[in-house]
């Protein structure tokens, strides 16, 4: 079987699928994927099951694989009434070298392209610059604190809330229209 993915200069993103869920369990229950800045998850592969089998038609997590077929990271969208919020992460080793900046702009061309939205968010740890500077290269712009939002690793935390808006992103910066038609398998 040929999975279709959203192809980049140095990553491709592919949709995950509940065959892929071993994987993104053992990132779950593993403190050091995360790092310090989310909140320490423990999920068994049966609450991964439930979890994908009651996302929504408009929520989707994607591996973020190098060239060489190499799964580094995952990166995912979900709906927040009538805007899509978006999360990553990048295994430790592969952090620091573009590739989630580029998986960001590529998730970004693709919602744009796909999906009848104005607004795309993301938010951040404010103690994490690493992330701040892949959505900052990514086109979004920071809007605000949001104080003390999530309880990481025994404190609460302040998060700065970033977004980026259809009339700033203008145009793709990686896909194209066509690339996305072209595809034998529509994403969704």
């Amino acid at each position: 079987m040929v999975l279709v993915m959203l192809e980049g200069k140095n990553v491709n993103l592919r949709i995950i699928e509940k065959k892929d869920l071993q994987l993104v369990g053992e990132w779950f229950n593993d403190p050091r994927h995360y790092g310090e800045y989310l909140a320490l998850r423990q999920r068994s592969i049966t609450d991964l099951e439930k979890r994908y089998d009651a996302r929504s038609p408009e929520e989707n997590s994607f591996f973020i694989l190098k060239k060489d077929g190499d799964i580094i990271g995952e990166i995912m969208h979900f709906p927040i009434g009538d805007l899509m919020e978006i999360g990553y992460s990048v295994i430790p080793n592969e952090r620091r070298k573009g590739y989630c900046t580029e998986a960001v702009k590529i998730m970004v061309d693709y919602l744009f392209l796909s999906k009848k939205i104005i607004r795309i968010q993301a938010h951040t740890d404010i103690r994490n610059r690493a992330s701040e500077k892949v959505l900052e290269k990514s086109g979004f712009k920071k809007e605000g604190i949001i104080r003390k939002l999530s309880f990481i690793r025994g404190k609460w935390r302040d998060i700065a809330l970033f977004g980026i808006l259809r009339e700033e992103w203008k145009e793709p910066r990686i896909l194209t229209e066509k690339q996305l038609h072209n595809k034998s398998t529509p994403f969704q």
